[in-house]
C-alpha cells in the first residue's frame, strides 16, 4: 500500500443509516474518497451531495476500496454485506467492522476475511448518532497492529479517541458489550423514575431539578428526559436496536457463567415496548413499557 493510499485511503461504507451516515460524511470532510452503500437506496442517496459515488451494490462500493467500513444492523447482516460485496474485494484490503454483533458472530466473521484474503479488524464504536455526526465516536479496536497505519485516517475521521484493544478480533466486541450493558440498564433506570414520577403524578421537573449538577446527574439522564418529555424520540440509538443488544450480552452473560439480572428485565421492557410499536424510535421510549395499559 502505498504512503499516498496510507494518507487518504478509498473507504467503502457499507450501511448509511443513524451511524453510517455521519461517519460517511466525516471521512468525506477529511477529504477521503468515500464510496457508499445501503440496502435502503434511498438512505445512501443524500451522501451524494457531499461528494460520495453511491454504489447500486456492495461489490461496486468495495471495488478499488483500501478500507471497507461495515456499519449494518447484526451479524447476518454483515455477513449478507461482505457475500455480496467478495467479488470487488482488493487484496489485503482492511475491513473495519463496526456494527455490534457479539463475539460468536465477531469469531466467524473473521473466519470469512480469512478466507477473502482481507484483514478484519474488529471495530464497534460507542456514541451514537450526534457523536457519529460530529466525529466523535469512541472507537474499539482489536485486530493485527500491522493494520493500523492503513487505517488511521478512517479512525481519525470518525472519531476523537481509538482504544486498541487487542491483536486478536473479539477482544473489542466483548468490551462494547460490557459498555453496552451500562447503556441499557442506565436508559432503563431513567425511564422507570420518569414512570413513577408519572405515577404519582409529579412534576418531571422536580426530579430532574432534584439530581442536577450532584453526584446523580448525567448529561445521559437529562437528554434523554428531554426527548422524552418534548416527545422527539428520533432515534439517536433505536429502541429495537438496544433489544439486539440486550440479547447478544445476555448470550455472552450464559456463555461466560454470569447472571445478568437487569439486563433481562430491560430485554422484557424492550420487547414489550416494540410490541406496542415503539421499536422505531429512540431507546427511551422503554418507557411506555412502564405504563399500566402495557401487558
Amino acid at each position: 500500500m502505498s504512503t499516498t493510499t496510507l494518507e487518504h485511503p478509498t473507504v467503502a461504507v457499507l450501511g448509511t443509516g443513524i451511524m453510517g451516515a455521519g461517519m460517511a460524511r466525516n471521512l468525506l470532510r477529511a477529504g477521503l474518497p468515500v464510496r457508499v452503500w445501503n440496502r435502503t437506496h434511498a438512505k445512501a442517496a443524500p451522501l451524494a451531495a457531499d461528494g460520495a459515488s453511491v454504489c447500486a451494490s456492495p461489490e461496486e462500493a468495495v471495488r478499488g476500496a483500501d478500507v471497507v467500513l461495515t456499519v449494518l444492523h447484526d451479524g447476518p447482516s454483515v455477513a449478507e454485506a461482505i457475500d455480496a460485496a467478495a467479488p470487488g474485494l482488493t487484496p489485503g484490503a482492511v475491513w473495519l467492522q463496526s456494527a455490534t454483533v457479539g463475539p460468536e458472530a465477531t469469531a466467524q466473521l473473521a473466519q470469512r476475511a480469512a478466507e477473502l484474503g482481507i484483514v478484519y479488524l474488529d471495530a464497534p464504536v460507542v456514541g451514537t448518532r450526534l457523536p457519529a455526526e460530529q466525529g466523535r465516536l469512541t472507537v474499539l479496536v482489536a485486530g493485527p497492529s500491522t493494520a493500523r497505519a492503513a487505517v488511521t485516517p478512517v479512525l481519525d475521521a470518525i472519531g476523537q479517541r481509538t482504544v486498541w484493544a487487542g491483536e486478536e478480533p473479539g477482544a473489542a466486541s466483548q468490551l462494547k458489550l460490557v459498555v453496552n450493558t451500562w447503556v441499557i440498564n442506565l436508559v432503563n433506570g431513567i425511564a422507570e423514575c420518569l414512570n413513577l414520577v408519572e405515577g404519582l403524578g409529579l412534576d418531571p421537573k422536580a426530579f430532574l431539578d432534584t439530581v442536577a449538577g450532584g453526584p446523580l446527574d448525567s448529561p445521559y439522564l437529562q437528554a434523554k428526559s428531554a426527548a422524552l418529555l418534548s416527545g422527539d424520540l428520533t432515534p439517536s440509538f433505536a429502541l429495537s436496536t438496544a433489544l439486539k443488544d440486550a440479547r447478544l450480552i445476555l448470550q455472552a452473560a450464559e456463555q461466560s457463567g454470569v447472571r445478568l439480572d437487569l439486563v433481562a428485565a430491560s430485554a422484557a421492557r424492550f420487547t414489550r415496548a416494540r410490541a406496542a410499536g415503539h421499536g422505531d424510535e429512540d431507546v427511551i421510549a422503554t418507557f411506555f413499557a412502564g405504563r399500566p395499559e402495557q401487558p
